[in-house]
């Protein structure tokens, strides 16, 4: 299994040899603690590693818990940044350019090309172009660094952010693509969001009948706005945004050709009060539902799988923008079974 590297990894040589190089940090990869919880990484050392000094509060994702619920699927093309350029403390520089030299010169049969690649990287931030990195400048700037999506740093997108950690003067804007900022801080949140589990209401509960309209709905109650809040606190910097997934849309995907979807297209639109679909009462059973389904046929000793996705509208707000601001649409859906019997004739 592939795991979080640490500022290690490198390029190749014309030989096409890897060489220990130090390189970009990689992000935590479970930044959440659950709904509503929240988690952070203070960039401080985790084994080997660096992490994010990204914090994250609010619905997140992640942590082991099993509070059920998933990720959104972006629409379209769009996705979050694989890498980014975030701020480090001249204090947390220095540990772990220390750390990583010590324990790349100390490992056991530690290649020379890879001891001397970590000591030019050490020295030139300790006594050649910067002197003690910086460490008596701390309070005018930061380092600034190249972090990976720890579940996307194979993937092209992510090899972009290449540049060697460099400083910036408080109130300076860092010279490179993909350096924290509100919006790109926005985009990360969005990556973990955790939506809720998607069981939609039916009537009938669980089992209905062929050609009998099955009620679809979801409570405004249980399906409210979800939000997850990004932030960097480190002197001179503070920057943190706000992203919320708002339910927008339910499709309905029967779990066979020989069923009806009501509307046609299977998507049932949000109503005023942010619920999706009517409950079904009592009279109305010879009635269309607004949202539901018909099905044609029994499944037999089986169960059809009906998939319903919900469509999240997201926007953010953060750091000298209170927007809202549009993010590209997310997707996330579950099946759940629904036993359907050969019954031609209901009173209900």
């Amino acid at each position: 299994m592939i795991t979080r590297r640490s500022w290690a990894l490198a390029g190749a040589t014309a030989a096409a040899t890897l060489l220990l190089m130090p390189g970009p940090a990689h992000a935590d990869k479970s930044p959440g603690s659950g709904s509503q919880g929240s988690s952070s990484a203070d960039g401080k050392r985790e084994g080997q590693d660096i992490v994010s000094v990204i914090r994250f509060s609010g619905a997140t994702r992640g942590g082991g818990d099993d509070g059920g619920g998933g990720a959104l699927k972006p629409v379209g093309n769009w996705s979050p940044p694989a890498c980014w350029y975030e701020p480090r403390t001249a204090e947390q520089f220095r540990d772990q350019v220390e750390r990583n030299y010590e324990n790349t010169v100390n490992f056991p049969g530690q290649h020379s090309y890879a001891k001397a690649a970590v000591g030019q990287f050490r020295d030139k931030y300790k006594d050649g172009d910067y002197k003690n990195y910086n460490i008596k400048e701390k309070d005018k700037g930061n380092w600034w660094v190249a972090v990976r999506d720890e579940d996307r740093w194979m993937e092209e997108a992510a090899q972009k952010c290449d540049k060697e950690p460099f400083w910036v003067e408080n109130g300076d804007t860092p010279p490179v693509e993909n350096a924290l900022t509100p919006e790109l801080l926005a985009e990360l949140a969005y990556n973990r969001l955790r939506l809720p589990d998607t069981k939609v209401s039916l009537a009938p509960e669980d089992t209905t009948k062929v050609n009998l309209p099955t009620w679809a709905w979801l409570d405004e109650a249980e399906f409210k706005p979800v939000s997850v809040t990004a932030s960097v606190d480190v002197p001179g910097l503070d920057l943190r945004a706000t992203t919320t997934a708002r339910p927008d849309a339910l499709k309905l995907d029967p779990g066979t050709a020989d069923a009806r979807t009501h509307p046609s297209s299977g998507e049932c639109a949000p109503n005023g009060d942010g619920s999706i679909g009517a409950p079904y009462k009592k009279g109305k059973a010879d009635e269309t539902p607004p949202c539901g389904l018909t099905y044609l046929r029994s499944s037999g000793k089986g169960t059809f799988k009906l998939q319903a996705t919900i469509t999240w509208k997201i926007s953010w707000s953060g750091t000298g923008n209170e927007g809202p601001n549009d993010l590209p649409s997310g997707t996330f859906g579950a099946d759940q079974p629904v036993t359907v019997e050969e019954v031609q004739s209901v009173n209900r």
